[in-house]
């Protein structure tokens, strides 16, 4: 594991966990506590983390978001397994919304075989990866930019994704509870992916098995929301079969 990819998994833990142990990263990661401390100290240079005796603490509070080039480090097998699972159930000539995670960047990646794809997006980063699809009908939302998470928020762009219908929307989450259901760090993008989920005729939630009996500040939908999960690994019980129950399709791979 490349250093840059073990300090953004630590700085996930952080954000969820609130607190982290040297001791305990050294044995998760094979490394030496040396090498977790220096993480943890540029984590704190870096001003996402306080160095305490023995770990580090959280700063920014429990619903911060991590920073969009540390979330696209974070996770990539996980986001790319996704991505393939979910691409394979969109054939060309379909109508697709992506919200602006870092997972749906891997969707967009996985579709770049696809011809003549609609897509409507919030993320500039995704519309610069298919800059070049000459055959796709690719519209931007517009929208308040938040250039620290590389996507349109706000009312515009709420606006925009409902003058469209879409036969898929795709997203991420922060958490999946089966209380609170799917929830976001803050409520502009909530709100985004409330107007997507409305323009869609079905929507497919991405949500790595870290996810799953979390939740984050601001709530997206119940489960009710979604017609497919995509996960990277099998989630622990009771959740297949509350899946089942609510009719939602459980994509992962095959063991």
């Amino acid at each position: 594991m490349l250093a840059l990819e073990r300090r953004a998994r630590i700085l996930s833990r952080l954000t969820g966990a609130g607190n982290v142990l040297v001791s305990e990263l050294s044995r998760e990661y094979g490394v030496t506590e040396e090498t977790i401390r220096r993480d943890l100290d540029r984590l704190e240079r870096e001003g996402f983390a306080k160095r305490t005796y023995g770990g580090a603490l959280r700063v920014g509070g429990a619903q911060a978001e991590l920073p969009y080039q540390i979330r696209r480090q974070t996770f990539v097998q996980s986001k790319r397994a996704m991505a393939e699972l979910i691409a394979e159930r969109i054939p060309d000539g379909e109508s697709v919304a992506l919200d602006a995670s870092t997972s749906a960047l891997f969707v967009s990646r996985a579709l770049a075989s696809r011809r003549r794809l609609s897509l409507v997006t919030n993320s500039m980063e995704i519309l610069t990866e298919l800059s070049g699809k000459a055959d796709w009908t690719i519209i931007a939302t517009g929208g308040t930019l938040n250039g620290s998470a590389l996507s349109f928020a706000g009312p515009q762009a709420e606006r925009a994704i409902g003058e469209f219908h879409v036969r898929l929307a795709v997203m991420s989450c922060k958490g999946l509870d089966a209380r609170t259901g799917f929830t976001d760090t803050n409520e502009s993008d909530a709100s985004v992916k409330r107007a997507f989920i409305a323009c869609a005729e079905r929507t497919a939630f991405l949500v790595d098995s870290s996810k799953f009996g979390r939740s984050a500040f601001s709530r997206i939908a119940g489960l009710e929301g979604a017609a497919w999960i995509v996960t990277d690994a099998a989630p622990p019980e009771p959740w297949p079969g509350l899946l089942r129950e609510k009719g939602i399709e459980l994509i992962m791979p095959e063991r």
